[in-house]
């Protein structure tokens, strides 16, 4: 007789099978086995909150303001040099102007002699001053020169510079203009211009052919062997 239905007071225990070997995935393997641990930063409450906020804005606020004088202390430096550059040239075409009508002045009083006579060692000595003078005029004349020649070639080159942007930026604005007016010529997208005359299959070959078919007469019978459709039916499958 058997016993296998009979209840036992010891169950069976599952235990691990001898000589196998198991392969486990990663996925199944035991994982956050640490619990989290509170960061330094976030025990800190609402006043030490606000006050590293406002430390961060007011240090972005002076480093803004530190770079914004930077600017204009650059940009001021710049503007500084340029007008000390053109009260230079200026000063320079003014001492030019004033040596001119100096040299010009000078050859006016020359012209007039002197009739009286005096000592010829004096004579010799206001020569060789007179020498002097007029070599360092010489030299202060061809300094000047040179200022204003290089005076007037910076000039020229600022004016064909200045011609060369206005030309790039013609240019740049017709090219930014070229493909609206493109958009503009083209009659398909120029809807003022354009309309319809006519319809696309005027000229088509195979337009109209049913035109010359009869259609069939839309009526209600009320007899079912004299109907249209009846009529029809027996016409199609029975004669």
């Amino acid at each position: 007789m058997t016993t296998a239905a009979r209840p036992t007071f010891d169950p069976a225990k599952g235990k691990e099978p001898a000589g196998f070997s198991y392969l486990t995935s990663s996925k199944d393997l035991p994982a956050h086995r640490e619990l989290k641990k509170r960061r330094p930063e976030q025990g800190a409450g609402d006043a030490r909150t606000a006050a590293e906020l406002r430390r961060e804005l007011e240090d972005a606020e002076r480093r803004h303001f530190d770079a914004r004088r930077r600017r204009q202390q650059e940009g001021g430096g710049a503007e500084d040099d340029a007008a000390a550059l053109e009260s230079e040239k200026a000063r320079y075409i003014e001492m030019a102007q004033q040596l001119d009508a100096e040299s010009d002045g000078g050859t006016d009083d020359d012209g007039g002699g002197d009739g009286g006579g005096g000592d010829g060692a004096e004579d010799s000595a206001e020569d060789s001053d007179g020498d002097d003078d007029d070599d360092d005029s010489e030299d202060e004349t061809a300094l000047l020169m040179r200022e204003l020649e290089k005076i007037k070639r910076e000039r020229a080159e600022e004016r064909a510079r200045e011609e060369q942007e206005a030309l790039e930026q013609q240019l740049m604005e017709e090219r930014a203009g070229g493909p609206a007016a493109l958009l503009a010529g083209n009659p398909l997208l120029a809807k003022r211009d354009f309309a319809v005359k006519r319809r696309w299959d005027d000229d088509v070959v195979f337009r109209n052919q049913a035109r010359g078919e009869e259609q069939p007469r839309k009526r209600f019978v009320n007899d079912m062997l004299r109907s249209d459709f009846h009529r029809k039916f027996m016409r199609k499958y029975v004669q």
